[in-house]
């Protein structure tokens, strides 16, 4: 997308003058000119898209990714810490001991080892990994999964992007210079122990019927349209009637329904994930995308362990997320929607290399690794490492920029073009970006 001060007053942009000046030098004729430019229009600029949808798994507090994806058993022990690596489905990568279930499902994933980043706080460094930009105070970018609402199509009847966990910063997740129309639909009931969730804002109350609410929409619509002609720059309100819309046809439609009825699934499948509230929500989160959702959050917390870290990861968050994310990413696959979905395991930044004197590990975000899985990423690949203590990168070094791109281009959209704020800033979906084309197979 051209930026307005790139043309003149007479609208002619400086390319569609060096093109015209170019025609006349070669000889060639207007109506040679105009072919041209007609064919030129038809070719599709966007990549061609290898995936439909995104899941993210958020590991809220800095996952130690040293203790998970990156170990470092050669290092003195007050950096390899307790866990010894064990071999996985892919010849020669090794991960951590209590991902035995991952290790077997590693065949299917990528493991960028050498993201680095800026920022070792929670609330900014959440920013940036959620929406692939660096957090400033002059703009609230929007979250990859409103970006996705936002410039992916969604079928009707099915909300384009679901969240099942509140992000530890008080904006991420959200929509940003987007505005409310293309923030998340968040579930409530996230344990799912009944087989049954239920999304916030399109669940109506008991007793309430889908009629009832229609005539009070046809209500508030008359009486939106009068304070909207007295004040025609309310985005607030027009968001909110785009984002009533998306809820009524949702409603009018039994595919969400369907999809967080849980209880469908056999009970086997049910119990591969875990019948706790990160399981059963990534279980919700594939028949989600398999709906036609774009882009889903799920996560869990209690990542941040500056104490005790290697009781905590070993007794609680590695054994959860090993059964978790090795069933999402095996449900997918033989069910045949790994091709077409992306999973993007991540939190904000990774733990020191150096034990500390509480026997955990503090913030650290010059070195960190994340998982990507599927939507045409290379499978059983190792992209990047960091030095032998694991606190820097050393071969090809990236950036939450970067990633975010990888996955916007893997979902055939140009990472570099641009949206417009509400005062008609142009603004690029990650202006830092370099997308990584060694991931993608």
């Amino acid at each position: 997308m051209s930026s307005p001060l790139l043309r003149d007053c007479e609208q002619f942009h400086r390319r569609d003058f060096l093109r015209l000046g170019g025609a006349a030098v070669l000889g060639l004729s207007l109506a040679d000119l105009l072919r041209a430019e007609a064919k030129m229009k038809q070719e599709p600029t966007a990549p061609k898209a290898a995936a439909h949808s995104v899941i993210l798994v958020w590991l809220a507090g800095g996952p130690s990714t040293i203790d998970m994806w990156d170990l470092k058993p050669d290092a003195p022990d007050t950096i390899r810490g307790e866990f010894k690596p064990i071999p996985t489905s892919v010849p020669g990568l090794m991960i951590s001991e209590h991902l035995p279930k991952m290790a077997g499902e590693m065949r299917h994933a990528t493991l960028v080892r050498s993201i680095h980043h800026s920022i070792p706080a929670h609330g900014p460094g959440t920013l940036y990994m959620t929406t692939g930009n660096r957090p400033t105070p002059a703009l609230n970018y929007p979250s990859l999964g409103s970006l996705a609402a936002k410039l992916l199509k969604t079928p009707v009847g099915v909300p384009p992007y679901v969240t099942f966990n509140s992000l530890r910063a008080g904006t991420a997740g959200g929509a940003g210079f987007l505005g409310t129309a293309f923030n998340p639909f968040e579930v409530e009931g996230a344990s799912g122990r009944g087989g049954q969730m239920r999304v916030r804002g399109v669940a109506l109350p008991p007793g309430f019927a889908l009629k009832d609410l229609e005539d009070r929409n046809q209500l508030l619509a008359e009486y939106d349209a009068y304070f909207k002609g007295i004040d025609q720059s309310s985005d607030i309100v027009q968001g909110l009637d785009q984002f009533q819309q998306q809820a009524l046809d949702i409603l009018r439609s039994d595919r969400t329904k369907k999809a967080f009825d849980l209880a469908a699934e056999p009970e086997s499948v049910r119990s591969a994930y875990g019948q706790d509230p990160l399981g059963q929500s990534a279980l919700a989160a594939r028949r989600l995308v398999e709906a036609g959702v774009r882009f889903v959050s799920i996560g869990t917390g209690g990542w941040d362990t500056h104490q005790t870290n290697f009781p905590r990861l070993k007794d609680r968050n590695l054994p959860q997320l090993d059964k978790v994310l090795a069933a999402l990413i095996h449900d997918l696959a033989e069910r045949g929607l790994l091709d077409k979905t992306i999973v993007y395991c991540v939190g904000e930044f990774g733990r020191t290399p150096n034990i500390n004197r509480n026997a955990g590990r503090d913030h650290w975000a010059r070195s960190m690794s994340v998982l990507l899985a599927g939507g045409g990423f290379k499978r059983g690949f190792v992209y990047g490492s960091t030095d032998e203590h694991g606190r820097a990168p050393e071969t090809d070094p990236c950036s939450p920029d970067d990633v975010s791109a990888t996955i916007f281009q893997q979902l055939g959209l140009d990472p570099h073009m641009e949206l417009q704020t509400g005062t008609g800033r142009p603004i690029q979906l990650f202006r830092e970006s370099k997308p990584i084309a060694a991931l993608c197979g």
